[in-house]
């Protein structure tokens, strides 16, 4: 989830574009996209040598697409004493039904690139 975080917080930085709805769920962040961007993002992640040698490698990344389906937290929470303590799923960006947003993969791919940089690299121990 600190990698999702890292990518959240550059889309939202000011030379960031924002995003659409946002997810926290089972550790995990969810980002809705513009349809496509499940079958777009793997190859363009491919071209920019994600994890390839020589690099950390960065968490993996899930996409899903046409025919998939993922549980979304209610729009509202629910009554005081009925909601787990953490909740187990809680919108961080909630969906705007009059001007929706969703980035397309190329805005995904540069959030992505500038999270991966700005993780810090572990140096070896001096020995």
């Amino acid at each position: 989830m600190l990698f999702g975080r890292r990518m959240l917080d550059r889309l939202w930085s000011p030379a960031g574009p924002g995003s659409g709805p946002v997810a926290a769920q089972r550790g995990r962040l969810l980002l809705f996209a513009a349809p496509g961007t499940a079958q777009r993002l793997p190859a363009l992640l491919a071209w920019e040598e994600w994890g390839g040698e020589g690099r950390t490698a960065p968490p993996p990344l899930l996409s899903y697409g046409t025919g998939d389906a993922v549980t979304v937290p209610p729009l509202c929470p629910p009554p005081a004493g009925l909601e787990p303590t953490p909740p187990a799923s809680r919108w961080l960006v909630v969906p705007d039904g009059r001007s929706p947003w969703l980035p397309a993969a190329d805005v995904l791919l540069w959030a992505c690139v500038r999270a991966a940089r700005a993780t810090p690299v572990p140096t070896p121990a001096a020995g």
